[in-house]
């Protein structure tokens, strides 16, 4: 029988245990097949190119698929974030609402405004009323496709997107006049892709809501355009005096113009500029077809009306800024339109500020004085004008109410008066020798002495070391109480160089310390407010009362009066001398660094201020000079038309006889005033001494000031 099998079938082989324990070795191994018996794998056959597109289809269908669901996803996310912003949408009856901050106008007693503050809202205007030029020249410059969008403006936006690539800038806003009457409305300023979105959203709530005519005139009485008016009617009230139904092409197109930069294209704030803008808005209005070149060029040539009140704004705002403080004080919180009925007189104000930029102007650079200030006052004092700086265009800092600068001699009257409520006379004598307290040596402008002169001359001459005595006679207390009772409210120190001015104060507030002097000897309170009332005619507040009362008796007042109109007759301010009975004192600090002059008649109070913000000594400029010319021209023009009157402190003098002189010839100088006090008084210095070994706080006590006049 035969081994090998049947023909077709495979013989079945055994593995061999030996023969793979053998091929194993000494490492030993596992079973072991031979290689060649073992079956060989046929060769794969290539795909055909079928097979290779089939992939290409499935991944396309893979990428198809998936595309398909993120864009789903995305649009379920976007229908998400459209639906939050649509229920975080303000409230859309905003609409009818007009949310500005209350306007506060200040007028003269003739109801002439002053100044504004807070934004201005002229009134609703249709747009059937206004002249065609006025909403052409605003879709022109703003939104030329205004009746063709949706509220929102591909093109519009796709354009400003191109512009401002090519010029490296935002010089093309996208947004349509819809857009930006829904952000004026409903949004604020913020920058923001929320604030974006919800402005398109309200865009087109707005184009379904309303026709075209009504967005335009909703967005023509409520655009922002500058100096706080809101709407057409209101600025073209503020810049020309007129409604804006009567505009012509050339106003129209400086009130579109506005829309670029309010605050940069105001007429009021440069007049050149804001004409130059409207030749631009003008030049598209013919781009637009909206007028032809002949058009245009009558429309450029026609005269801009400027309001008279807006010429007087600039210089005004020292003078209302002080009051905008005390509005609230009076009212309380101002959330409604009110008007300030004021003391200012116009005229006076802009003839006190002319009188300055003027005196600057000529010899400021001169005599190195930058800055200046005046306030003029009635008796009573009622503020009729106060000047705080040279131009409040480059500084609104009020050197008249906020700066607190030395008075110098001009504090000298207080020392007087403490002096002559104690009964010194004006024909009384006084040393002007010099005098050494301690180490500190105080001298007179010339350096000049005589040994003894009269008060009156030492008064007018202002002599520093007879100050000086004076004020240790009157004891230092008594002339801070002096100066307070008469309202220097600042705070004053309590030693002898108190004598020459050596504590700080405002030109207000000393200005009406000088007040009762005109008077008759009654305190004030400077003030410019009479009355506040609201919109409705309601009255808010009145002024009532006077001030503190009697605060000078007539003998002192006599001899003041006599005093000061010494200064002006014979004295250190005789360039302030006009055409009738007035009396002052100068003030100058050391190294001329302040310059006063403060002085009054029967009808009026003035101070004058020059000086330096950074407090660097002027060229030789004393309270005789810059100060008393400046006041001189103020008053006369304060003056004009009023009859001269005396003063009421002024005391007739007869002139003695030859008995009487030849009497006084004969009789004995009368002793000086003492020189040094009995008494040192009983004040422990508190401050340590300085390099001299003198300390602040003591009675004698006295800084290297050496006072001019």
């Amino acid at each position: 029988m035969s081994s090998r099998p049947p023909a077709g079938r495979k013989e079945r082989r055994e593995p061999s245990l030996e023969r793979g324990a053998r091929e194993a070795g000494p490492r030993g191994g596992g079973l072991r097949v031979d290689a060649d018996e073992r079956p060989r794998r046929a060769a794969t056959p290539a795909k055909p190119r079928k097979a290779r597109r089939g992939v290409a289809a499935r991944a396309a269908l893979f990428l198809f698929k998936w595309t398909f669901v993120l864009g789903i996803w995305a649009g379920i996310a976007g229908a998400g974030v459209l639906g939050y912003f649509a229920l975080t949408l303000p409230p859309v009856d905003l609409i009818d609402k007009f949310e500005r901050r209350p306007s506060l106008t200040f007028v003269d007693q003739r109801g002439e405004t002053v100044a504004t503050y807070g934004d201005l809202y002229g009134g609703l205007v249709r747009l059937e009323e206004l002249p065609p030029w006025l909403p052409m020249a605003v879709l022109a410059t703003e939104d030329r496709r205004f009746y063709s969008h949706i509220g929102v403006d591909p093109r519009g936006i796709a354009r400003a997107a191109v512009a401002n690539f090519q010029a490296g800038r935002v010089v093309q806003g996208g947004s349509t006049i819809t857009q930006q009457l829904a952000k004026n409305v409903f949004l604020d300023n913020d920058r923001s892709a929320a604030r974006k979105i919800r402005e398109l959203l309200l865009a087109l709530w707005l184009e379904r809501k309303f026709t075209k005519d009504e967005i335009l005139t909703l967005y023509l009485n409520r655009v922002y355009l500058g100096a706080g008016t809101y709407g057409v009617e209101a600025a073209a009230r503020r810049y020309f005096g007129k409604s804006a139904r009567a505009v012509n092409a050339h106003e129209a197109a400086i009130v579109a113009g506005l829309l670029k930069a309010p605050s940069r294209f105001a007429p009021t704030a440069n007049m050149a500029r804001a004409k130059a803008r409207a030749a631009e808005v003008l030049d598209n209005m013919v781009e637009a077809g909206f007028m032809t070149a002949e058009q245009r060029a009558g429309a450029g040539a026609l005269a801009v009306a400027v309001p008279a009140a807006g010429q007087a704004q600039r210089g005004n705002r020292y003078y209302t800024d002080w009051l905008l403080e005390q509005v609230q004080g009076f009212v309380g919180f101002a959330d409604r339109d009110l008007t300030i009925v004021t003391t200012m007189d116009q005229r006076l104000q802009r003839a006190a500020e002319a009188a300055l930029e003027d005196l600057l102007a000529r010899e400021g650079q001169r005599a190195d004085v930058e800055q200046g200030a005046v306030v003029v006052m009635t008796p009573d004092g009622a503020v009729r004008a106060l000047v705080g700086g040279r131009d409040y265009a480059r500084s609104q800092y009020n050197r008249a109410t906020e700066a607190r600068r030395q008075p110098g001699s001009a504090f000298k009257t207080f020392v007087y008066l403490a002096a002559a409520e104690r009964g010194l006379k004006p024909d009384d004598r006084v040393s002007d020798l010099p005098i050494q307290i301690r180490d500190w040596r105080p001298r007179n402008f010339d350096d000049r002495s005589f040994g003894e002169i009269a008060v009156r001359d030492a008064f007018a001459r202002s002599v520093n070391t007879a100050a000086i005595r004076v004020a240790q006679q009157a004891g230092i207390d008594e002339v801070v109480r002096a100066a307070q009772r008469l309202g220097v409210a600042s705070p004053l120190r309590r030693d002898l160089s108190l004598a020459l001015g050596t504590s700080e104060t405002t030109l207000l507030e000393l200005t009406a310390a000088y007040a009762p002097f005109a008077n008759g000897g009654s305190g004030v309170i400077p003030h410019a407010i009479l009355e506040i009332r609201d919109a409705n005619g309601a009255v808010l507040y009145r002024r009532q009362g006077s001030g503190p009362g009697q605060v000078v008796g007539r003998a002192a007042l006599g001899t003041m009066t006599e005093l000061m109109t010494a200064v002006i007759r014979q004295g250190t301010g005789r360039a302030a001398n006009i055409d009738r009975p007035a009396g002052g004192k100068t003030g100058t600090t050391n190294d001329y660094r302040d310059a006063l002059f403060v002085g009054f008649t029967a009808d009026y109070v003035a101070g004058v201020w020059f000086g330096n913000d950074d407090r660097e000594e002027m060229e030789r400029v004393a309270g005789g000079s810059l100060p008393a010319r400046l006041w001189r021209n103020v008053m006369l023009e304060a003056h004009r038309g009023l009859p001269a009157r005396p003063l009421p402190g002024a005391v007739p003098v007869e002139e003695p006889g030859w008995f009487a002189r030849l009497f006084q010839s004969l009789a004995p100088a009368p002793p000086a005033v003492q020189t040094v006090p009995a008494a040192l008084p009983a004040r422990v210095p508190d401050g340590p001494p300085d390099a001299s070994g003198n300390r602040p706080g003591d009675p004698f006590y006295m800084p290297n000031l050496n006072e001019r006049n």
